[in-house]
């Protein structure tokens, strides 16, 4: 299980059981919705920021990977450029 998927499950259960608290808690209804709200609220933003940190770290990882493959693209062209130069040589000296 990827750690996404673990931390939006904590967070998930986190915000239940901060509205069934509150649900259950001798407020008015008012008071009640309004926590409601404000929870929910929170919740929302602590996602959107856990979604936001994800995609930039994948977002990372992938323009590293670019960068690898680029540079592993070169040094094969280079190799490749210098094997056959080698045997243009042996060729011509044959």
């Amino acid at each position: 299980m990827s750690v996404a998927k673990i931390i939006t499950g904590v967070m998930i259960g986190a915000a239940a059981g901060a509205v069934l608290g509150i649900l259950f808690a001798p407020d008015r209804g008012v008071e009640t919705r309004k926590r409601i709200s404000e929870k929910s609220g929170d919740l929302a933003d602590a996602l959107k920021n856990k979604f936001n940190d994800f995609v930039d770290n994948l977002n990372d990882k992938w323009e590293s990977f670019k960068s690898e493959a680029n540079d592993m693209a070169s040094e094969a062209k280079t190799e490749a450029r210098s094997y056959s130069k080698q045997a243009g040589s042996a060729w011509e000296g044959s």
